[in-house]
């Protein structure tokens, strides 16, 4: 398509260019059909969220506060979270899902002349927002076993560096002297650890945050507590880090976190009893899981998180990833170099894993 002035534009001719050369990120399929289906492919609970936080939504004129506007700063639910790491709560961001957290992160931290470091094979939002914003991106490969290598990280004259810990969409752990080792090597750029599946395993980074000037650990709550649907990620580490993150955030919209959301967010972070019973519920589904696809020769990634990355035996990933679907089974299939052999296959209720076990007994 040519606009106006004859200049060549692959979109609309009323786009910008930098909105033409995008190219958006790509989630997993949501279903919109009625068919009853097991969805293992975009890494949701399978269980409903903290009784506490579904108490919220039943309280008696809880509707009529929604012709107010929201508490900018969200007082209470980031009192709350900081309660839960023993920070103050000047130490913590909230936004609408850790995208949303990220993408201020990237703006207010990586927009610089050097490239911002993180691996090849990670959570596929990254290199968008760096397109996004006009950030320089350098990726490292992966080892052969889908491990981060951490001395690859040595750069000088770098903007900063990001990555998942667990990995997605591996699900492989870095452990905390190896994060602590890439903070020793970058002390004047900020580094981000993407902790979105954390509660499934591994010792959080949070724990280095008073130690460590440049380190800003994010979570959400659409993994561990089962609030995809709420859209709640937040953002930790000393003041001068969250004072950006605020600069960013009220330079683009000052009332991100509705009341609603705030209310629940903060029954259901509150409830650490339940979190605790969940993630234990989902981390013994995963390891029965593992066992007996292992036992039938795949190839499993080690994984700390509600997933697993699986390569099959006799048949490719793709066939599989098809022949599961006939099956009204969904998992995620990446067509990407290195990993197109690998399916990505959430953690479902036992009922749910069983019967993916047996779909894959029967294929191959």
């Amino acid at each position: 398509m040519r606009d106006q002035t004859g200049d060549q534009n692959p979109g609309n001719p009323f786009w910008s260019p930098a909105v033409a050369k995008l190219q958006p990120y790509v989630p997993g399929e949501q279903p919109k059909t009625t068919e009853r289906l097991i969805k293992l492919n975009t890494n949701e609970s399978p269980y409903p969220p903290s009784p506490k936080a579904q108490a919220v939504l039943q309280e008696p004129g809880l509707a009529s506060h929604l012709r107010l506007y929201p508490d900018p700063e969200s007082t209470q639910l980031c009192k709350t979270i900081a309660e839960q790491f023993d920070l103050a709560p000047e130490q913590v961001f909230v936004g609408n899902g850790s995208d949303e957290v990220l993408a201020h992160a990237f703006y207010s931290f990586f927009q610089r002349p050097e490239p911002l470091l993180f691996p090849d094979i990670t959570y596929s939002f990254y290199p968008v927002y760096c397109q996004f914003y006009g950030i320089k991106a350098h990726t490292l490969p992966l080892r052969d076993d889908f491990a981060i290598a951490v001395e690859d990280y040595a750069i000088d004259n770098t903007g900063g560096v990001i990555l998942p810990n667990p990995n997605a969409p591996t699900g492989r752990y870095l452990p905390l002297a190896d994060i602590e080792q890439l903070l020793q090597m970058h002390p004047q750029r900020v580094v981000v650890i993407d902790e979105a599946y954390i509660d499934f395993g591994g010792e959080s980074a949070i724990a280095l945050i008073d130690r460590y000037p440049n380190l800003l650990v994010i979570h959400t709550l659409s993994k561990s507590h089962a609030l995809a649907g709420l859209r709640l990620g937040y953002a930790l580490g000393q003041t001068h880090l969250i004072e950006g993150l605020n600069r960013a955030k009220n330079s683009f919209n000052s009332y991100p976190i509705d009341g609603i959301a705030q209310k629940v967010a903060t029954a259901a972070i509150a409830d650490r009893a339940w979190l605790a019973d969940n993630c234990a519920k989902v981390i013994a589904t995963r390891d029965r899981t593992c066992a007996a696809l292992t036992e039938m020769g795949f190839d499993i990634v080690p994984s700390t998180a509600n997933f697993i990355f699986a390569k099959p035996p006799k048949i490719s990933a793709e066939a599989l990833f098809q022949a599961l679907r006939e099956r009204n089974i969904i998992v995620r299939y990446f067509n990407k170099p290195r990993i197109s052999e690998y399916l990505r296959i959430s953690i479902g209720t036992d009922e749910e894993m069983d019967a993916l076990i047996e779909a894959c007994r029967a294929i191959l």
